[in-house]
């Protein structure tokens, strides 16, 4: 069953951000652009180069008014140790959420029971909590920054201006299309 314009159930999870433990519910989430960026575990291999793939791009993603939340199966102690061990993680500028208990990982159907991790998902969600735009990639291919904030622009895009679509490889500024009868098979 798809997940497009599903509304996230309530939560509340606790998070390593900025030096310090807090806790984020879906209240938070509400009111501007996010991603929930799930990866399978702190201290591996593939997980480390997405997050800072991530970072690279957050200050596009913010002046997007988008916030990105990374997600794991660890706890929130678990993603402190990872950032005061690795160079990397350390400067990671967006909050790391802790679902030791994979609520978040059930409300986004991503978590690997036999496992005990979630699977690599990426989902944007709108100001209103509904899920507009998610892809799940299996655990050893990596994900692209550059294009989730591709898709974050156009799902912005497409919610301000009903009327219009975004083809392939559309970014901001490019061409739109307008759906209608004289376009049928001539693209």
């Amino acid at each position: 069953m798809s997940m497009i314009n599903c509304e996230i159930d309530d939560f509340s999870v606790q998070a390593f951000s900025n030096d310090d433990f807090k806790t984020v519910t879906k209240d938070d989430v509400l009111g501007h652009w996010s991603v929930f960026f799930f990866y399978p575990a702190d201290f591996t291999f593939v997980c480390p180069t997405e997050l800072e793939d991530l970072a690279a791009l957050y200050d596009q993603f913010q002046a997007a008014d988008c916030e990105i939340y990374s997600v794991s199966c660890d706890t929130h102690f678990v993603h402190k140790a990872w950032h005061d061990a690795s160079e990397n993680i350390k400067n990671l500028p967006y909050p790391m959420l802790a679902d030791p208990t994979h609520k978040l990982a059930d409300i986004f159907d991503v978590y690997i029971e036999e496992d005990g991790v979630a699977e690599r998902g990426s989902f944007i969600v709108n100001p209103e909590g509904k899920i507009v735009c998610y892809e799940v990639n299996a655990g050893n291919i990596g994900r692209n920054a550059a294009e989730l904030l591709r898709r974050v622009q156009a799902s912005q895009f497409v919610a301000e201006h009903g009327d219009s679509v975004c083809p392939a490889r559309w970014v901001p500024g490019s061409e739109v299309l307008h759906p209608g009868i004289d376009l049928v098979g001539k693209l």
